[in-house]
């Protein structure tokens, strides 16, 4: 009896499926380092982040096998109601008896024993619903109209997230809708005729909050606030160049110790560059660089538009993240709070992500460059 192995594309996905692995546990160790003391003096537990990020690794691990195994093409069906799922997960955070509030932020819906992100899930509710949307409607790709349903669906992903507020992610579905719709083959002036409008929402959306513009002014001169809005910023910039080439050692990090705000999660990139140097950060950016290259490699190897526009998707987001975040502790952008993809603690994040990978590795092993053997 003949049978019919993917040897080439079970090879790549498995290599992007330990990869990944192998990013969170690496980001296990650095969140220890970042946040043994604070936790400590927090909680009375040096390893309450670390044991958080453990169950969101084994959630990771448990979804990434399901996601690596499923017939992800059922998936196709039900774009809409991923996306209905999404925005109504986007919602609930502004019920007052399951939103959580911090910082003035309601980002997260309190369950039972736990806590959710839903744009961390919305993001790929986007994703799954623009891929199936795009395969079932090739012949709208060509026309404004055809191409309304997913801008209208991101806009409104974008305005329940900006609400909450969190500009930061808000801003990462943003460029990843423009990305969707540009690497489908959308007309380029379609696609500017709709930057037109997100480029001057930029700069109202800075205007009407006044913490938006205290951010942009310590970005423009962080040493003209160094105790307020520039601290942040500052202290960061303190720990990277402190770190030099070779870094001051191992879980040596000083800025932990309460000087750098959110050092486990936002800016543990400034903990990492701190205590492993230049030659640290750039060994993660090649394992990132890695797995930016893993994903586009087998979207472009996918075997139809759908497998396509969800690998691009999940490897899309993936990279807006890394880059805006390695922006953001540089001091290259205007500071905003957002997660290191697989590295930073939070829960919803890493479990998600995990899974999504997963995913982008069964449409790796399913592609269609078989070898027939005997």
């Amino acid at each position: 009896m003949n049978k019919f192995i993917n040897f080439k594309g079970k090879n790549e996905g498995l290599s992007l499926v330990f990869s990944v692995i192998l990013l969170s546990l690496f980001g296990v160790v650095m969140i220890y380092s970042a946040s043994s003391y604070t936790a400590q003096a927090s909680y009375g537990n040096k390893f309450y982040f670390v044991s958080k990020q453990l169950i969101g690794v084994g959630l990771g691990v448990v979804g990434m096998l399901f996601t690596y195994n499923f017939d992800y093409m059922k998936l196709k069906k039900y774009g809409l109601v991923f996306l209905i799922v999404g925005l109504i997960l986007l919602a609930l955070v502004f019920v007052p008896f399951l939103s959580v509030e911090i910082y003035g932020a309601k980002r997260w819906i309190k369950l039972a024993f736990f806590t959710i992100q839903p744009s961390e899930i919305a993001k790929f509710c986007y994703i799954i619903f623009v891929a199936s949307y795009f395969s079932k409607n090739t012949d709208k790709l060509y026309t404004l109209k055809g191409v309304l349903p997913p801008v209208i669906s991101g806009v409104a992903v974008c305005l329940l997230i900006i609400i909450e507020p969190n500009m930061s992610i808000t801003m990462c579905v943003a460029l990843l809708m423009l990305s969707l719709l540009f690497v489908v083959g959308v007309k380029i002036k379609h696609i500017i005729l709709l930057l037109i409008p997100v480029i001057i929402a930029v700069p109202v959306l800075i205007i009407i909050e006044p913490y938006r513009l205290m951010r942009l002014s310590a970005f423009l001169n962080p040493w003209a606030s160094p105790k307020g809005e520039g601290y942040q910023l500052l202290q960061s910039l303190y720990a990277l160049g402190s770190g030099g080439l070779f870094g001051v050692g191992l879980f040596n990090s000083r800025q932990k110790y309460k000087f750098l705000p959110f050092s486990e999660s936002d800016f543990i990139l400034s903990v990492i560059g701190e205590e492993l140097g230049f030659f640290g950060i750039m060994l993660l950016f090649i394992a990132f660089a890695f797995v930016i290259y893993k994903g586009f490699k087998i979207a472009m190897r996918a075997k139809d538009l759908f497998s396509y526009l969800l690998a691009m998707g999940i490897t899309l987001i993936f990279a807006i993240q890394v880059l805006i975040n390695a922006l953001v502790v540089t001091g290259s952008i205007p500071p905003t709070g957002l997660p290191l993809p697989l590295i930073s603690a939070g829960n919803t994040s890493l479990t998600v992500y995990l899974s999504a990978f997963g995913l982008l590795g069964n449409i790796a092993r399913n592609e269609d460059t078989l070898t027939k053997i005997n």
